[in-house]
Protein backbone atom coordinates (compact mmCIF):
# COMPACT_ATOMS: atom_id res chain seq x y z
CA UNK A 1 0.00 0.00 0.00
CA UNK A 2 1.49 3.67 -0.91
CA UNK A 3 -0.57 6.94 -1.32
CA UNK A 4 0.63 7.85 -4.60
CA UNK A 5 -1.96 11.17 -4.83
CA UNK A 6 -0.28 13.17 -1.81
CA UNK A 7 3.18 14.27 -1.92
CA UNK A 8 4.69 12.54 0.95
CA UNK A 9 7.92 11.22 1.22
CA UNK A 10 7.78 9.14 3.79
CA UNK A 11 4.79 6.47 4.07
CA UNK A 12 5.20 3.30 6.66
CA UNK A 13 3.11 0.24 6.09
CA UNK A 14 1.59 -0.74 9.43
CA UNK A 15 -1.82 -2.48 11.31
CA UNK A 16 -3.67 -0.73 14.20
CA UNK A 17 -2.86 -1.61 17.51
CA UNK A 18 -4.63 0.30 19.52
CA UNK A 19 -7.63 2.80 18.91
CA UNK A 20 -8.66 5.30 21.81
CA UNK A 21 -11.82 7.29 20.85
CA UNK A 22 -12.49 10.50 22.74
CA UNK A 23 -15.44 12.61 22.46
CA UNK A 24 -13.54 14.82 19.62
CA UNK A 25 -10.12 13.60 18.89
CA UNK A 26 -8.63 9.81 18.92
CA UNK A 27 -5.34 7.91 19.16
CA UNK A 28 -4.63 5.41 16.95
CA UNK A 29 -1.33 3.16 17.38
CA UNK A 30 0.11 1.89 14.42
CA UNK A 31 3.02 -0.91 14.48
CA UNK A 32 5.22 -0.38 11.70
CA UNK A 33 8.81 -2.11 11.09
CA UNK A 34 10.05 1.30 11.61
CA UNK A 35 8.47 0.98 15.20
CA UNK A 36 5.28 2.69 16.57
CA UNK A 37 3.88 5.53 15.64
CA UNK A 38 0.67 7.46 17.26
CA UNK A 39 -1.41 9.39 15.23
CA UNK A 40 -4.05 12.01 16.59
CA UNK A 41 -6.90 12.27 14.73
CA UNK A 42 -10.72 13.40 14.49
CA UNK A 43 -13.19 10.78 15.87
CA UNK A 44 -15.35 11.65 12.53
CA UNK A 45 -12.22 10.26 10.90
CA UNK A 46 -11.70 7.42 12.35
CA UNK A 47 -15.47 6.58 11.59
CA UNK A 48 -15.53 7.94 8.69
CA UNK A 49 -12.38 5.59 7.72
CA UNK A 50 -13.89 2.87 9.29
CA UNK A 51 -10.40 2.24 11.51
CA UNK A 52 -10.27 -0.29 13.80
CA UNK A 53 -7.74 -2.93 15.55
CA UNK A 54 -6.27 -4.93 12.92
CA UNK A 55 -6.59 -2.77 9.82
CA UNK A 56 -3.66 -2.02 7.31
CA UNK A 57 -2.93 1.86 6.81
CA UNK A 58 -0.19 3.82 5.34
CA UNK A 59 1.36 6.30 8.42
CA UNK A 60 1.90 9.63 6.44
CA UNK A 61 4.97 11.54 7.99
CA UNK A 62 5.10 15.54 6.37
CA UNK A 63 6.95 17.41 9.28
CA UNK A 64 10.29 19.57 8.95
CA UNK A 65 9.92 19.25 13.53
CA UNK A 66 9.08 17.34 16.01
CA UNK A 67 10.14 19.61 18.90
CA UNK A 68 9.89 17.94 22.71
CA UNK A 69 10.65 19.91 25.84
CA UNK A 70 10.86 19.07 29.50
CA UNK A 71 8.52 21.02 32.54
Amino acid sequence: MTITSVNVRNQFKGIIQEVVEGSVVSEVNVETKAGTFTSIISTRSVKDLALKVGSEVAVLLKSTQAPLATP
